[in-house]
């Protein structure tokens, strides 16, 4: 065990991390390309843009399947094999979603969800045995800036291959990204994989509830769990729907509402790392972050209510930074505190569990805040009403926890 861990150890600064940073970035980079997509893979199948509502439904339903199976295919395959089964699964995914026929595209959004989901616990396990405790928050939350650099990557290069080439060229460019980060993995395998037992058993519907039976038995656990769900609750909902609410409520046109959510996206790449960075350095450091997290969140949701057709841009601009630095930079502090509880062999079924509650939230999060928006009338009305959650999450982190 020993010798594993220190071979792991000399990895990580080299190696280990921006392997994981590039597969995260090729994963997330595969559930965005067919959004981004839309118009042409819509008018292919012969949908209308409701589907992509659906599309969002089916990848993040079998993503909270797949992702407590993820620490059974680690303690069987290991965590490099794992990642590199997910991006597989991906980069078929993507090709599924190009096919002109409804059932292909379909079962290639099940196939994304279901290569999606493991990613997360599988790097979880890898960079929890090769990170020094006192720096775990830091390095999982650069990692986790894999996401927004994913979702730059998919606006970088599918919108240019759509027009060059066509939506199968796109999903295929797309694909080509995941393989590529598995073969960057393989010289990492040998060392990462080493503590695999391949007698563990294959994952089934029996073993779905062990991860989240483990958060719920851990009270500390179970509470930055379901911060997390709301966290991502919000995260979905701002991502979802700030195009439409700077566009329909504020009169902005759709490039300048485009700017504002990548803006929102690059404010995060940035945060992430700091908010880790925090959750290092400070006295009972985890808990404090997370509820300066929901803080500024809330803060950030009652403001968009505030919001106008009048409201001078660079404001708007404030506001909407500050909320995407939050409520999409939070993941590393989350996902290094629950590696930080737990015993490094049992990050992987930890990070499992407490994704099964995050994906939760992304699946709720948006149609609810859009009924909201249709009943009030607003959709700046229904972002303050995610306040309301928010202000839970404070009671939740309320009292201190031991590590």
């Amino acid at each position: 065990m020993t010798v594993v861990k220190t071979s792991a150890s000399r990895l990580e600064s080299r190696s280990v991390l921006p392997v994981t940073l590039l597969m995260q970035a090729a994963a997330s980079a595969a559930i965005i390309a067919p959004p981004i997509a839309a118009p042409r893979l819509t008018a292919i199948l012969n949908v209308s843009g409701v589907a992509i509502g659906l599309y969002v439904a089916l990848v993040y339903s079998s993503a909270m399947l797949s992702s407590q199976w993820g620490a059974v295919m680690v303690r069987r395959w290991g965590p490099i094999r794992t990642s590199q089964a997910s991006l597989l699964l991906c980069s078929v995914g993507l090709l599924l979603m190009a096919v002109p026929h409804l059932a292909a595209a379909t079962a290639g959004a099940v196939l994304l969800g279901l290569g999606y989901g493991p990613m997360t616990p599988a790097s979880s396990e890898m960079l929890a045995r090769s990170t020094p405790p006192e720096r775990i928050a830091l390095v999982f939350s650069i990692k986790q800036t894999g996401v927004p650099l994913g979702g730059a990557l998919a606006g970088l290069l599918v919108p240019s291959a759509l027009l060059a080439w066509g939506a199968s060229a796109a999903m295929a460019l797309m694909a080509l990204l995941c393989l590529v980060g598995m073969g960057l993995a393989q010289p990492l395998r040998r060392a990462l994989d080493a503590l695999r037992d391949p007698r563990s058993p294959m994952p089934k519907l029996g073993n779905i509830t062990g991860p989240m039976r483990a958060i719920l038995a851990h009270p500390t656990l179970r509470r930055v769990s379901l911060a997390a769900m709301i966290f991502s609750a919000v995260q979905a909902s701002l991502g979802s729907y700030l195009v439409s609410f700077l566009t329909a409520d504020l009169a902005w046109t759709l490039v300048a509402a485009g700017g504002a959510l990548s803006i929102a996206q690059g404010a995060s790449i940035l945060s992430r790392v700091a908010w880790g960075a925090l959750a290092d350095r400070l006295h009972d450091g985890p808990r404090r972050t997370l509820r300066w997290l929901a803080i500024l969140m809330a803060l950030a949701s009652v403001a968009m209510a505030g919001l106008a057709a009048t409201t001078g841009a660079w404001w708007v601009l404030a506001v909407t930074t500050v909320y995407g630095a939050t409520a999409i930079g939070w993941h590393g502090a989350v996902l290094g505190t629950v590696a930080r509880l737990v015993a490094h062999e049992e990050a992987a079924t930890a990070t499992a569990g407490c994704l099964f509650f995050a994906f939760f939230g992304s699946l709720i999060g948006p149609p609810l805040l859009g009924l909201a928006g249709a009943l009030l009338g607003s959709l700046g009305l229904a972002y303050a009403l995610l306040a309301v959650p928010l202000l839970w999450v404070l009671y939740l982190l309320g009292s201190r926890w031991s590590e």
